[in-house]
């Protein structure tokens, strides 16, 4: 069995009892602070963390480290491995008590992400992959929507982003919503729930590493917003913006910004 598969089933396990840590705190009382503006954490931030740093390392003790919740070790550049983790994505979503958001970990090598876990413990939808295997959620295989055109199309983004009145073709009717977690809209993306996902604002590797693979192994595509695969676990792990979708319609949605200048969303 090769070791991406290996590292699948330990994933998944790792992120469905972190779960059980989730599920204890929300809608309950607990600590909440900013690490800076809008960049809010909880106690069950640090808790997950710290949980899955001591699961996942004891088990693979050669493999790097970089999570939002632990300070980042330049070491993880030297790995062959390295874990990239959330221990929640959409933690605004969890503080309000809306079920959007997940726990995230994938593996990173050479720069992409081989295999991936999205769990979101209130909705148990547990989203999952590896490189050359196919990717599921609760076992049944995803696969990305075929739509290649914008009409009635499902997009996940910001509303004020679709309805700026600077851009020169008006966008035609389409359904818009978001998601607190950025890794959830990947994978509901991946399953054809929605057609594609687009936000132009910065994006962590942690946000993202999980998501793009997953949603690769469904048939779709994940890209910046120019069209460059994204190259994960360098000196900054950041990415500037995301677009993930089917193959016809990521063709498209690239066309499309290229009308209209870098806009955040």
């Amino acid at each position: 069995m090769p070791d991406d598969v290996y590292d699948r089933d330990l994933l998944v396990e790792s992120v469905r009892q972190a779960g059980a840590i989730a599920r204890k705190y929300f809608g309950g009382q607990y600590r909440s602070w900013h690490k800076s503006h809008g960049n809010p954490v909880t106690d069950a931030d640090i808790e997950i963390d710290t949980f899955l740093k001591a699961a996942l390392l004891a088990a693979r003790p050669s493999y790097g480290w970089l999570s939002e919740e632990t300070a980042d070790d330049p070491s993880r550049l030297t790995r062959e491995r390295i874990f990239v983790v959330d221990p929640i994505d959409g933690t605004y979503g969890f503080l309000k008590g809306r079920p959007h958001f997940t726990i995230v970990a994938s593996v990173v090598t050479g720069g992409r992400p081989v295999t991936a876990a999205i769990y979101n413990p209130i909705t148990d939808e547990m989203f999952a992959g590896a490189a050359g295997q196919g990717s599921d959620v609760n076992g049944v295989p995803l696969k990305v929507s075929s739509k290649s055109g914008f009409e009635e199309s499902r997009l996940l983004a910001g509303r004020d982003f679709i309805d700026d009145p600077r851009w020169p073709t008006p966008w035609p009717p389409l359904t818009v919503e978001s998601r607190a977690s950025i890794a959830y809209r990947m994978g509901l993306v991946a399953r054809g729930d929605f057609d594609a996902m687009v936000s132009l604002s910065d994006k962590s590797d942690w946000d993202l590493a999980a998501g793009d693979l997953i949603v690769r192994e469904a048939g779709g595509r994940v890209t910046s917003q120019t069209g460059e695969m994204l190259r994960y676990n360098q000196a900054r792990p950041v990415q500037k913006g995301v677009i993930c979708a089917g193959p016809a319609l990521h063709d498209r949605l690239l066309e499309r910004l290229r009308e209209f200048p870098v806009h955040e969303s």
